[in-house]
């Protein structure tokens, strides 16, 4: 049984991604979610559905809690879904309007986060043969949002991080990626202003509200064995609100 880890598994496209990755009983999935209520909650509604699942408390912005949440894993680490984030009601500032705490506790969270994370579980990783790492953009670091640049910065250095990481892990056959996503009904985007949602609806290719369902089998795909040749890559899924 191979083990992969999603970080803010306990709701949104982390939850959604569990339920995927682990639905078919091979995959032991590990939530690491750092609000313990919401977790313990996924854990028992993917249980139900017959998946695997631990839930380990995990504050991506803590390396002490980091550190904490490698150890608590038993044997090899096949996959690693960098998914937590900031990304609720962070917006609304210009850019010169941004203080320094909150622009310091985006890139804390989004972009050191997932850094830190992989690091601790490289090892991991790597023992299991080579593995998986997705990390989770926003197209929104490609369109270039109004009003969240702090927001955008951190995702576009997700984008460049994956690229580096890809790099230097490739020969230890672990894989890189980095997953888009348009702007996603969820809980995550319920305090998203309505204008935002409108510009969406009204620049998409395909019109339709976007889901976690659009994204989590291209998530499940970068992590199977079928995506070993695959790596350092940034996919946007926003149906086709961004191109290139």
């Amino acid at each position: 049984m191979r083990t992969v880890v999603i970080t803010g598994a306990g709701r949104g496209l982390g939850l959604a991604t569990a339920r995927r990755v682990g639905a078919g009983g091979a995959t032991r999935i590990v939530v690491a979610e750092r609000d313990a209520e919401r977790g313990e909650s996924a854990v028992r509604e993917l249980r139900s559905e017959g998946i695997d699942a631990h839930f380990v408390r995990c504050d991506v912005a803590d390396p002490e809690s980091v550190t904490a949440l490698a150890d608590a894993i038993e044997g090899p680490v096949h996959g690693l879904v960098n998914n937590a984030a900031l990304a609720d009601a962070v917006g609304g500032k210009y850019f010169h309007e941004i203080d320094v705490a909150e622009w310091d506790r985006l890139m804390t969270v989004n972009a050191r986060g997932p850094w830190l994370v992989a690091a601790a579980l490289l090892p991991r990783i790597i023992d299991s043969g080579g593995g998986r790492i997705v990390n989770i953009a926003s197209d929104a670091a490609l369109y270039g949002s109004p009003r969240l640049a702090h927001y955008i910065a951190s995702k576009g250095a997700v984008i460049a991080l994956t690229r580096a990481m890809a790099r230097e892990v490739g020969e230890q056959g672990v894989t890189v990626n980095a997953v888009a996503p348009g702007l996603t009904e969820s809980e995550s985007t319920e305090r998203i202003p309505a204008e935002r949602h409108e510009l969406y609806r009204l620049n998409r290719a395909i019109s339709r509200p976007q889901r976690p369902d659009d994204l989590v089998g291209l998530i499940d795909f970068l992590l199977s064995a079928e995506s070993g040749y695959l790596t350092g890559q940034l996919i946007a899924v926003n149906g086709g609100f961004t191109m290139h």
